[in-house]
This record gives C-alpha cells, sequence and structure tokens, in this order.
C-alpha cells in the first residue's frame, strides 16, 4: 500500500522558515519524479515545486523561487521541502505526491498534507 506522510509544518512568523519532509513507502521511491503541492484557504491546490528521480532537475513555481528549495534522499525513501522567507500568503496545507506534472488533477490519491500557518 502506497503512503505518503508529510510533516514539519507548523505556525511560523513571516520571514522564517520551516522544513517539510514527505516520507514515502509502499513504492519504489528513487525511480519517481516528485513534487510538492499546496492548498491555501480559498484557492484549489496549486504546484509548488518537483524534483527528478535523482535531484539533477528542479522546477519551481513562480511565487515561491529563490525562497523554497526542493530537495530528496532516495536513501531515506523523503522528499524535502525547505521554505524560507515565509509569507502570510504561504498559508495552507502542503502535500506531496509522486510525479512531475503541474495539474494536480494528474495525481492519485493524496496524504493528509501538514499545514502550514505563517503569522504577519
Amino acid at each position: 500500500q502506497v503512503q505518503l506522510v508529510e510533516s514539519g509544518g507548523g505556525l511560523v512568523q513571516a520571514g522564517g522558515s520551516l522544513r517539510l519532509s514527505c516520507a514515502v513507502s509502499g513504492r519504489t521511491f528513487s525511480t519517481q519524479t516528485m513534487a510538492w503541492f499546496r492548498q491555501v484557504p480559498g484557492k484549489e491546490r496549486e504546484f509548488v515545486a518537483t524534483i527528478s528521480r535523482f535531484g539533477g532537475n528542479r522546477e519551481y513555481a513562480e511565487f515561491v523561487k529563490g525562497r523554497f528549495t526542493i530537495s530528496r534522499d532516495n536513501a531515506k525513501n523523503t522528499v524535502y521541502l525547505q521554505m524560507n522567507s515565509l509569507k502570510p500568503e504561504d498559508t495552507g496545507v502542503y502535500y506531496c505526491n509522486f510525479g512531475g506534472s503541474k495539474d494536480p488533477n494528474q495525481y492519485g490519491a493524496w496524504g493528509q498534507g501538514t499545514q502550514v500557518t505563517v503569522s504577519s
């Protein structure tokens, strides 16, 4: 059974940092492109970043470029999202999933996500 378990969210002040983790089980992690998405209040789930199988290719949404960094550790079956210079508009639930599409409708089941709240 495939499991995606996101963690690392929390409450942080604007300008602060968080590091999110997504632990994967039930599927061969190192063969998969991985992605982070988020769902902010009142909006559809949106693309944040993707990373290729061995980390050589990374792509980011415009609104996180220069602030967020996606990485992965294939030995630990985990993908990370380092978030710096956080803004109140980054508040939302963050999800990871398998794949490289920017369209959230192209993905299968989602995990429970991790809540990020940025106070002003």
